[in-house]
């Protein structure tokens, strides 16, 4: 049999982060507008031929509205990328940027497609968190038989099985903001980045707009507990409810312990990789940048939820036959102080590893974008600190977790 075929990054842009709000930066445009503006770039960028690209894959966690109808597809067409340049939309919830990537390698390896484009889009500002009223968080009756539960219930819940502290959970809230601000005024993310231009009332977009360089441990401690009301009104006891019936797991309480300040902020932004094997590479006249060694996919317990984005790293890593100790940056996203805190004990992830430009907590989440924009950011850091290996991953809704290992092409 033929040997497989490689996957690689040849380019990588995205929006800056816009906050979620109508009066964000970006809520002017529309997540078509996002990705349309990210396609005209990689072409400009790279004079590309589009009808080289085989497939547009984006993830997208809230296909309804603005970003129904296959917004992928949709974007293809409106960027003039033609009639023979197909596109597909999943979701897997907040890992479905990760997972976009990670598929698209795979049908590389596999020689199904030749060079194609991953990515994600979500504007939280024009299409809401929970807007599409599937079943998992509108239906009580499957809501506590599977025990479903709001995000912030399942850090708090994991800061409580896993003893850390508010103090703890503050800290690592300073630590990725400080991160974020220093990187941003370094402009670490300059070689990516594509500014959005002004559009009707809206401002347009240079930068990062969530960064909070004027954070301090004072201001983060006089933040009161984000989740304990949602708490009190049930969701504590679907939540020790399901716990209780998996031996080993159970804790008599839930300590409310995350705030708006160790929580990540919901962000509007899109992201596009271009991928594609030797071949192609060639064709296109493009130097590889890295190459996607594997991905994983996991899942946990839905209750408990945001350990799987964790156990997506240690799955794929073990797979390429490296260890924690191999892996030069990870790139995980921030669902939480508890949990950066517990992957950081748990994979000996020091703070010049893991997420060494800041995190979500601090520049934000943009659902479907995130995990896309994570990838190509592990990318951009090893080219900065001439590393090897780097990791990125997400954890999801329902206890899901992606995760793709990447290694670096030296020039």
């Amino acid at each position: 049999m033929p040997a497989p075929s490689e996957a690689f990054v040849l380019d990588y842009v995205r929006t800056p982060r816009g906050k979620a709000s109508r009066k964000g930066s970006l809520s002017s445009h529309s997540p078509l507008d996002l990705v349309v503006h990210l396609q005209n770039a990689l072409v400009e960028r790279n004079g590309l031929d589009v009808e080289a690209i085989d497939d547009v894959t984006l993830g997208c966690a809230s296909q309804v509205d603005e970003q129904g109808s296959n917004i992928a597809r949709t974007a293809a067409l409106l960027a003039g990328w033609g009639d023979s340049v197909p596109g597909g939309t999943i979701n897997r919830f907040c890992a479905s940027g990760v997972d976009a990537v990670g598929q698209t390698a795979a049908r590389i390896r596999a020689d199904d497609l030749r060079l194609a484009v991953a990515g994600g889009v979500e504007s939280v500002s024009r299409v809401p968190m929970f807007v599409d009223r599937g079943p998992l968080w509108a239906d009580a009756e499957i809501i506590r038989t599977i025990g479903s539960v709001h995000m912030g219930i399942a850090a708090d819940l994991n800061a409580t099985m896993d003893g850390f502290t508010r103090e703890q959970l503050d800290a690592y809230g300073l630590e990725t903001q400080l991160k974020a601000a220093k990187a941003r005024a370094d402009g670490a993310f300059a070689r990516s980045l594509v500014p959005v231009p002004p559009k009707g009332d809206g401002p347009g977009l240079d930068h990062d707009e969530l960064v909070r360089p004027d954070t301090t441990l004072e201001g983060l401690a006089a933040l009161p507990p984000a989740f304990a009301e949602l708490g009190a009104g049930g969701q504590d006891a679907i939540a020790l409810g399901a716990l209780a019936a998996s031996p080993g797991e159970g804790v008599p309480s839930i300590d409310h312990l995350h705030t708006v300040g160790t929580s990540p902020a919901m962000a509007d932004a899109s992201a596009l990789l271009l991928l594609g094997n030797a071949e192609a590479a060639e064709r296109a006249g493009l130097a590889p940048r890295a190459r996607i060694i594997g991905s994983a996919s996991t899942s946990v317990n839905p209750v408990v939820m945001l350990t799987a984005g964790q156990s997506a790293v240690e799955q794929v890593i073990a797979r390429a036959g490296l260890t924690a100790n191999d892996i030069d940056v990870f790139e995980f996203a921030e669902a939480f102080s508890a949990l950066c805190m517990r992957f950081r004990r748990d994979l000996d992830a020091g703070p010049d590893r893991m997420n060494p430009n800041g995190g979500t907590m601090a520049m934000g989440h943009a659902f479907g974008a995130t995990g896309a924009i994570l990838v190509g950011s592990c990318v951009e850091e090893l080219e900065r600190r001439d590393g090897r290996y780097g990791v990125a991953a997400v954890s999801g809704a329902a206890g899901l977790g992606v995760a793709v290992l990447v290694e670096r092409i030296a020039s």
